[in-house]
C-alpha cells in the first residue's frame, strides 16, 4: 500500500542508535524556552526508568524563533536526542514525517508542555512491545485519570469525544490527548491514508486503525494543563468538524480500503470454543434474556388463545409445554453456542425439568390466586408474568448446568 505524502525534511542533528526500541517525537512550533526542560526531563525519566534502547526526536514545525538552536544543542548534549526540521507547520505533518524515517520499532509522541505525567508512558508502549495491542493512547477520561483543568476545556474535551462516537462510531474515549503510540508495521500503512496534517491527525488515524480491527489499549494518566498553552480553540474545532465530515463521507462512500487494511492488519476471529466451554456470562445473560423475552411473548398469546376453550390450567400447561420446547432449542444453538445432535435429547431433557419447575411455579401462582380471589385475564397475566421471571432465572441455570456439563 503506498501512499502520496513525501515530507520535505531531513535529519540537522546526529540521531540516536538504530538499535532504539522506542522512539519519543516531540512536536514543537516556536517553543525555546520549553524545548530544553522538556527533552532533559524526557531523556532523564527514560535513562532512569525504560528498560529499552530508546530515542527522542525532536520535530520542529517550521520554528522562527531560536527552537532549532535549542534543538541542536539538545542533539550535541544527549546522545539519544534527534533533530527533525520541516519547511511547513502542522503537528501531523511532523508526527507523519518523524514516524515515517524511524527505523524504531514502537513510534510514541508527546506534547512539550509535558502535560502528562511520564510515569504512564511505559504503561503506554509495553503493550505494543510485547505485540499485545498495535496502539496506545492516554485518556483524561478514565474514571481512575486524575485531571487538573478548567471547565471550558474539560466540556469541550467531553463533548468532542461524544460527538466522535455518534458521527464516526469512536470506541477510544480520548482522542486528543497528546500522549500516544503506535507500532511501526502499523504506522507504515495506517500514516499514507491519513490527510490531516494538524491537529485532526491523531483522531483519523484512531479512527482508521479501530475500523481496521486494530487493537487499541487504553492508559489512564495523571494530566495537569498547560496555562500556557497556545491551540487556537476555535481555530482548531472548526478544523476538527471539517475533518469529521471528511472522514465521514469517506467511510460512507468506501473510499478508504478498510476491508484491505482489515485482512493485512486486522485480528482474526478468536478460534470457535469447544462445545463445553461456554462464552462469556455477560453475553449468555443478553442473549438468554432476548430469547426469554421472545418466549414469554409467545407463551401469553398462546395462553390467550387456548384460555377461552381449555380453561386456564389447561391453556397454561399446553401454552408453556410449546414455548419451553422451543426456548430450549433456541437457547441450546444462539446463548450457548452449541451445535449439532450431539447431546441435544439431554439437553432437551434438562429444559423439559426446567419446564416441570416452570409448570410448578406458574400453575401454583394461578391455583393460589384462584383460590382467593376471582381474577380477571388482566390479573392473571400479571401473576403468571412474575412467576415466569422466577422460572426464567431456574431455566438459564438448569440450562447453563446441562450445556456446559462435561461427559
Amino acid at each position: 500500500m503506498t501512499g502520496t505524502y513525501a515530507p520535505r525534511a531531513a535529519v540537522q542533528a546526529r540521531p540516536a542508535a538504530d538499535s532504539a526500541v522506542l522512539d519519543v517525537v516531540v512536536p514543537v512550533y516556536n517553543e525555546e524556552a520549553d524545548l530544553g526542560p522538556c527533552v532533559r526531563r524526557l531523556h532523564a525519566h527514560l535513562t532512569a526508568h525504560f528498560p529499552y534502547p530508546f530515542r527522542i526526536t525532536v520535530a520542529d514545525n517550521a520554528s522562527v524563533d531560536g527552537t532549532p538552536a535549542v534543538a541542536r544543542a539538545l542533539a550535541d548534549e544527549l546522545p539519544e536526542v534527534g533533530v527533525l526540521r520541516l519547511d511547513e507547520k502542522g503537528r501531523g505533518r511532523a508526527l507523519r514525517a518523524a514516524w515515517s524515517a524511524s527505523p524504531a520499532p514502537v513510534l510514541a509522541y508527546m506534547d512539550v508542555d509535558l502535560s502528562t505525567d511520564l510515569a504512564a508512558l511505559l504503561p503506554l508502549v509495553a503493550p505494543l512491545i510485547s505485540g499485545h495491542s498495535d496502539l496506545a493512547i492516554g485518556t483524561r477520561l478514565a474514571r481512575t485519570s486524575r485531571v487538573v483543568r478548567g471547565a471550558k476545556r474539560e466540556v469541550i474535551s467531553r463533548g468532542y469525544n461524544l460527538l466522535l462516537r455518534g458521527a464516526l462510531a469512536a470506541r477510544f474515549s480520548d482522542a486528543q490527548c497528546g500522549f500516544k503510540a503506535i507500532r511501526a508495521d502499523v504506522a507504515a500503512e495506517l500514516l499514507p491514508l491519513v490527510r490531516d496534517t494538524g491537529w485532526f491527525f491523531d483522531t483519523e488515524l484512531l479512527v482508521l486503525a479501530q475500523r481496521a480491527g486494530l487493537r487499541i489499549h487504553e492508559v489512564p494518566v495523571d494530566w495537569v494543563d498547560d496555562p500556557d498553552s497556545r491551540v487556537d480553540i476555535v481555530a482548531t474545532a472548526l478544523a476538527d468538524l471539517r475533518g469529521i465530515g471528511r472522514l465521514g463521507r469517506a467511510l460512507v462512500t468506501g473510499a478508504l480500503p478498510l476491508a484491505q487494511l482489515r485482512a493485512q492488519l486486522g485480528r482474526g476471529p478468536l478460534p470457535a470454543p469447544p462445545a463445553q466451554v461456554p462464552f462469556g456470562l455477560p453475553r449468555q445473560l443478553a442473549r438468554f434474556a432476548a430469547v426469554g423475552v421472545a418466549s414469554t411473548l409467545a407463551y401469553l398469546l398462546l395462553f390467550l388463545l387456548a384460555r377461552g376453550p381449555l380453561g386456564a390450567q389447561p391453556a397454561n400447561l399446553l401454552a408453556l409445554l410449546l414455548t419451553a420446547v422451543a426456548n430450549t432449542a433456541a437457547n441450546r444453538r444462539l446463548t450457548f453456542g452449541v451445535t449439532g445432535r450431539r447431546h441435544a435429547g439431554r439437553h432437551h431433557l434438562q429444559g423439559l425439568l426446567a419446564f416441570a419447575l416452570g409448570l410448578a411455579l406458574t400453575s401454583g401462582s394461578l391455583a393460589v390466586l384462584h383460590a382467593t380471589t376471582a381474577p380477571n385475564r388482566g390479573l392473571e397475566l400479571t401473576v403468571l408474568v412474575a412467576a415466569n421471571l422466577a422460572a426464567t432465572a431456574l431455566r438459564f441455570l438448569l440450562l447453563r448446568l446441562a450445556m456446559h456439563h462435561r461427559p
